[in-house]
C-alpha cells in the first residue's frame, strides 16, 4: 500500500506542472493530462492534429516546466540520419587529426519529432533505437541518451502530400497516439487575447529530471487487481482478427490488432492515471480511459473494414462497450 501522504505529494507535484503549462497553452485539458500520463509512465507519445493548434508550443511549454533540454527537429524530406543521430567529425589536435563524435539533435532529454512523417523511411529508422532503447549507435559505436528521455512526435493527418506514413514497428514504439482537437469559442477567444498581445507570464520550471523518475516510481508501486488486469489483456487480445473469440466486427474488418507493447501501454498508464485520480489502485475506468490513445495506432482496418465504413475509433468503443469487465 503507497502511503497516504505519497499519493498527496504526487497530486501536488502535478497541480503544479498543470499550473505552469496553463501559462502557454489554453484549453486542450485531456491532451495535457494524456501527454503527463504518458512522460511519467515513460512512453513516447504521438501528437495528431491539424497545423496551428498548438502542438510544438505544448511540448515546449511541457520542457519548460520540467526543466529538461529540449531540442526540436523539424522532419523533411531531404533530413538524413545523421542530422538527428550526430555523426564523427575530424578534428585538429596537438598529436595531430583525430575523429570524435559531434552529437545530434536525439541528445536531449525532450525531442520534438516535428512532423515526423514528412521525412523518408530511413530517417525515421534512425529514431527506432533512439525510442526504444534509449541509445544511439554510429559507426559501430553506442552512445547511450540521458534519462529520462522522450520523444514526442506530431504529424498532420490532413496533408498527405510529400509525406511517408510511419511503419507499424515505429508507430508501436509510441505509448500513445493522441488526437488534438480544435478549440472552442471560449478557448479560440482566449488564445487570441493571449498571443496578440505581449505576454506577460511564461512556464517557469516546477520539477526536474529526478522528480520525474521518482513520480514514475511511486506509480510503478500502484497494485491492480488481478480482475481489472485481464480485462485489460482480453482487450488486447480482442483486437486481433485472427482469434477465434474475438468478435465478429473485429474478424471482418481488421487486417491486424494490437501488439503486447498495448498490454504494456495499458497498465502502466492506467497507474499514473489513478494516482492522478487520487486512487490507491487501478480501476476498469482508468483502462477505458485510456484504450483508445493506446490502441489506435496499433491496429489496422482491412479493405473489408475500409469498405464498410469502420474506423479505428469507432472498433475501440465497440470492444469496451462489448467487452465484460468479469
Amino acid at each position: 500500500m503507497i502511503p497516504e501522504e505519497q499519493i498527496e505529494s504526487f497530486k501536488e507535484q502535478i497541480n503544479r506542472i498543470r499550473a505552469e503549462i496553463k501559462k502557454e497553452i489554453i484549453g486542450q485539458e485531456p491532451v495535457v493530462e494524456q501527454l503527463l500520463t504518458a512522460m511519467i509512465a515513460g512512453g513516447n507519445v504521438l501528437l495528431e492534429g491539424v497545423p496551428g493548434l498548438g502542438k510544438t508550443r505544448l511540448v515546449r511549454a511541457l520542457s519548460q516546466s520540467l526543466e529538461l533540454p529540449f531540442s526540436r527537429i523539424q522532419f523533411t524530406p531531404d533530413l538524413m540520419p545523421a542530422d538527428i543521430t550526430g555523426t564523427n567529425i575530424i578534428v585538429k589536435t596537438e598529436n595531430g587529426n583525430e575523429f570524435r563524435f559531434q552529437e545530434g539533435p536525439l541528445f536531449s532529454s525532450i525531442v520534438l519529432a516535428d512532423e515526423i512523417n514528412r521525412a523518408t523511411p530511413k530517417t525515421q529508422a534512425a529514431l527506432l533505437e533512439a525510442m526504444q532503447e534509449h541509445s544511439v549507435t554510429v559507426a559501430g559505436e553506442t552512445h547511450a541518451l540521458n534519462e529520462p528521455y522522450f520523444v514526442l512526435a506530431t504529424q498532420n493527418p490532413m496533408e498527405q502530400e510529400g509525406t511517408y506514413p510511419l511503419p507499424e514497428a515505429q508507430l508501436d514504439r509510441f505509448m500513445l497516439k493522441i488526437l488534438v482537437g480544435f478549440p472552442n469559442m471560449e478557448e479560440l477567444s482566449q488564445i487570441v487575447g493571449l498571443t496578440t498581445v505581449p505576454q506577460t507570464e511564461h512556464a517557469q520550471a516546477a520539477a526536474n529530471g529526478e522528480t520525474l523518475l521518482r513520480l514514475r516510481a511511486v506509480a510503478q508501486e500502484v497494485p491492480i487487481a488481478q480482475a481489472v488486469r485481464e480485462y485489460a489483456l482480453r482487450l488486447v487480445l480482442w483486437t486481433h482478427p485472427e482469434l477465434p473469440e474475438s468478435p465478429e466486427k473485429v474478424r471482418s474488418a481488421l487486417r491486424f490488432g494490437a501488439s503486447p507493447r498495448a498490454a504494456q501501454a495499458l497498465i502502466a498508464t492506467a497507474r499514473v492515471r489513478a494516482l492522478m485520480q487520487g486512487r490507491y489502485n487501478v480501476a476498469f475506468e482508468d483502462i477505458e480511459a485510456l484504450a483508445p490513445a493506446c490502441l489506435r495506432h496499433r491496429i489496422a482496418l482491412s479493405f473489408e473494414g475500409m469498405a464498410m465504413g469502420e474506423t479505428a475509433e469507432g472498433i475501440i468503443a465497440e470492444l469496451l462497450k462489448t467487452l465484460p469487465r468479469g
